[in-house]
């Protein structure tokens, strides 16, 4: 088996695909924003925390994933290059994205943006995810927290996680709307969806004692 994180297996390829869906994270995430119709958990928290500070949204992003990655340490979790591109590539790409949108718009537009939004994040994940070059931050603060504490469920774990931004977001002024539970009931059966087209196949292993076959001539 591969190891999560390394280079050695199609590196092109998954260095393609990892950026490749990084940005497009980036940008499905400005869509949202940018329809005014609700956010994602962490990005309602994002968004309340840049209305606080006076900051970027994607400054915002970039801040709380480094923040996110440093309670890493106490899990024990290792990074890879696809954790540390995902901190600083996607919050740089939803402060240009934004950038290049016009505001606002009629309803129409925006649920259009939205709907763009939400199937081009669950299409973002899976390339990015299937690249096998580290998850995001927030996806290995859960995981890294299930597997110090076995007896705990990653659904339950991701739910508090989840919940617990969600309200300190709103609390600070992030949008919460039918966006935010659009994602909700969606995210999940678009990533299932998405995974298996872009999850990179891990190389054939070979049994111990086995020699490989010559190809033919």
């Amino acid at each position: 088996m591969a190891a999560i994180g390394n280079l050695r297996h199609r590196p092109a390829r998954r260095l393609t695909q990892l950026y490749a869906g990084l940005v497009l994270y980036g940008v499905s995430m400005a869509l949202m924003v940018n329809s005014g119709l609700g956010l994602d958990p962490w990005d309602v928290f994002h968004q309340g925390l840049a209305e606080l500070t006076g900051l970027s949204f994607g400054t915002v992003t970039i801040a709380v994933g480094a923040l996110v990655l440093l309670l890493w340490i106490p899990l024990r979790q290792r990074p890879g290059l696809g954790t540390v591109s995902n901190v600083l590539v996607i919050g740089l790409v939803v402060d240009a994205t934004l950038a290049l949108l016009p505001a606002g718009g009629p309803l129409g537009v925006r649920i259009g943006l939205l709907a763009a939004g939400i199937v081009a994040n669950g299409a973002a994940t899976g390339l990015y995810i299937g690249a096998r070059l580290g998850p995001g931050p927030r996806d290995g603060l859960m995981t890294g927290y299930v597997a110090r504490r076995p007896g705990r469920s990653v659904r339950l774990v991701r739910t508090v996680i989840e919940v617990t931004v969600l309200a300190l977001g709103w609390l600070l002024g992030g949008t919460v709307g039918v966006g935010t539970v659009a994602y909700a009931l969606t995210i999940g059966p678009l990533t299932q969806v998405f995974l298996p087209l872009f999850t990179v196949p891990e190389p054939a292993e070979v049994a111990p004692g086995r020699v490989e076959p010559l190809p033919a001539a």
